[in-house]
């Protein structure tokens, strides 16, 4: 049986697991991550697979094909380097050859959005459309571009970094970029806290705010709260609606999909996508005609189904 070991690394979490190629998770195992620099991570990788292995062992006691990693910030994913997590933590390291190296498999890695959009390529919307953005509104925003069925990458492998696009939607937070009111700043986990916080004195409400770095606010609270008429939580479910609908339209104009998929924690319960979807100007969208939709694969997975989709596509 033919299988691919995957590793899905977030800021939060890492999760560890054996995917075969009609894309089934076999099984997995999650660690913690946390702050850290790409030195650190790079050990922290490497002392989970040994643990997946002593503790999992190979499915069917076989050795996986080859590995796939999906990784927060910018990837050579040509060369196997990860170039850097964010402009204050830039080290690049041959992730690949190292891991290849260390546990005898071919390796090959990518940048966490772009691997579930090589993801949605394989087993997703990608079967029925060459031209597709997929957006991951999760703990940060991002999105991956497919056009005439080649993925976009960029100069310098940073394309995709629509967090960083300011909308009118903005509540006077400045973003980690330098900019003011960026996309990521009002419709993402990171975005709702920094609005939260922002906001949290001009209206009434009853979300719980930790105080200083005690963690964020919870986004399932938030939209509870919205339905409870909570002042400052329909400010906020409002604003990150408008934000990402307008994203979307700018998207739309910038890339002509015929396809729209959304993607991360954020959007998957379906409450945000409802609200987005009755801002969307039918004009703006009359030639994306297979619609804005939600992914169908797992949210909870798609990252290790990214992963599998990296080794398998080397």
């Amino acid at each position: 049986m033919e299988t691919y070991l995957c590793l899905d690394f977030g800021g939060t979490k890492l999760l560890i697991g054996e995917v075969d190629v009609s894309g089934n998770i076999l099984r997995y195992k999650k660690y913690d991550t946390g702050y850290f620099n790409q030195r650190a991570a790079t050990e922290l990788i490497k002392n989970s697979i040994n643990d997946y292995i002593n503790t999992m062992g190979w499915y069917c006691n076989q050795k996986p094909l080859a590995m796939g990693v999906g990784l927060i910030g910018r990837v050579n994913t040509a060369d196997g380097i990860w170039l850097q997590i964010d402009p204050s933590r830039t080290t690049p390291i041959y992730l690949a050859r190292q891991l290849s190296e260390t546990f005898g498999m071919p390796c090959h890695i990518d940048n966490d959005v772009k691997s579930a959009t090589r993801a949605e390529r394989v087993w997703g919307f990608g079967n029925i459309s060459n031209n597709f953005v997929f957006i991951n509104v999760g703990t940060g925003l991002a999105a991956g571009f497919v056009v005439n069925g080649r993925q976009v990458r960029g100069s310098h492998f940073n394309a995709g970094e629509i967090g960083h696009s300011v909308v009118g939607s903005g509540n006077g937070v400045r973003c980690g970029c330098g900019r003011m009111d960026c996309a990521e700043t009002v419709v993402s986990g990171i975005g709702f806290d920094l609005s939260a916080r922002a906001l949290k004195g001009k209206y009434k409400t009853n979300l719980n705010i930790p105080e200083g770095d005690a963690g964020r606010v919870s986004v399932a609270e938030i939209y509870s709260l919205y339905e409870k008429g909570d002042e400052l939580c329909t400010v906020l479910v409002e604003n990150a609606s408008q934000a990402l609908a307008d994203l979307i339209m700018n998207l739309v104009r910038f890339s002509d999909p015929d396809t729209v998929v959304l993607g991360g924690g954020i959007v998957a319960s379906g409450f945000m996508y409802e609200k987005v979807l009755t801002k969307l100007n039918p004009v703006t969208m009359r030639f994306v005609t297979n619609g804005v939709v939600l992914t169908k694969l797992n949210p909870d997975f798609i990252g290790l189904l990214g992963a599998a989709a990296v080794a398998m596509d080397k």
